[in-house]
């Protein structure tokens, strides 16, 4: 088995995350006000970084993966985004209306002390009373005993039309909600790839708690898209509070 390249790697989530009722619900609480300043941190290959521009925001996209802001600039739309490389350290002495972490961003922040120092340089860039908001899988949903060969399975159409197959194979969950999984591959050619990863699974008390210490007021936990409350929703945490 090998690892996938850094293209390959853009390519495939490109094509794996469509837009979805997560995006609407992110698009819309930045359309409650127009021409907001908004940060997309850890935006990937842009889907919702370019509709946000679109609706005429003045959007900065920040990602540590160059392969995917590579991606994001060669989409319509793209010279309207500020985009960046790295991660929220890199964000200087911006001033911002609105951040959002999507995709289940704040998960891969898996680190303690890299989770307190991004919620710390978010609480920096943002306006008094400005608005962050993201989301993260509720651990009482207990996600990842569906990522297995069998229920995890799915077949993937890229931008240049082949087709792969991927799934995910837990390997370990620890004591303090660290879930470390395999990433399947299978190529069109039929080259299995395969990436490990690593992912934070918060309590909502712990998300509670981390945010008042880094200085913001949590307005509302929902569990899902449409406003559910938690444990009513489909597994989520989305959290909205302000600085």
């Amino acid at each position: 088995m090998t690892a996938l390249g850094d293209d390959e790697r853009a390519a495939w989530y490109d094509a794996e995350n469509a837009w979805g009722p997560d995006d609407d619900f992110f698009l819309a609480l930045a359309n409650e006000r127009p021409e907001q300043r908004v940060l997309d941190l850890g935006c990937g290959t842009g889907r919702l970084t370019l509709a946000l521009a679109r609706t005429g925001h003045l959007v900065t996209g920040v990602d540590p993966d160059a392969a995917a802001l590579a991606l994001a600039r060669t989409k319509p739309g793209a010279e309207d985004v500020i985009w960046v490389e790295g991660t929220s350290s890199a964000l200087g002495d911006a001033e911002l209306d609105i951040a959002f972490m999507t995709g289940h961003v704040a998960q891969a922040i898996v680190d303690p002390q890299d989770w307190t120092e991004t919620l710390a340089d978010l609480r920096r860039v943002l306006a008094p009373g400005g608005t962050l908001a993201f989301d993260t899988r509720d651990p009482a949903a207990r996600a990842w005993e569906r990522w297995n060969p069998v229920d995890s399975r799915e077949a993937v159409t890229l931008g240049d039309g082949s087709q792969v197959v991927g799934w995910y194979d837990v390997t370990d969950v620890s004591q303090d909600g660290v879930v470390t999984f395999d990433d399947h591959r299978v190529l069109a050619d039929g080259t299995e790839a395969v990436d490990e990863g690593r992912l934070a699974f918060r309590t909502e008390e712990q998300l509670r708690a981390d945010l008042a210490g880094a200085g913001f007021t949590v307005d509302a936990v929902f569990g899902g898209w449409h406003h559910e409350a938690v444990g009513e929703g489909v597994g989520e945490l989305v959290v909205v509070a302000h600085r």
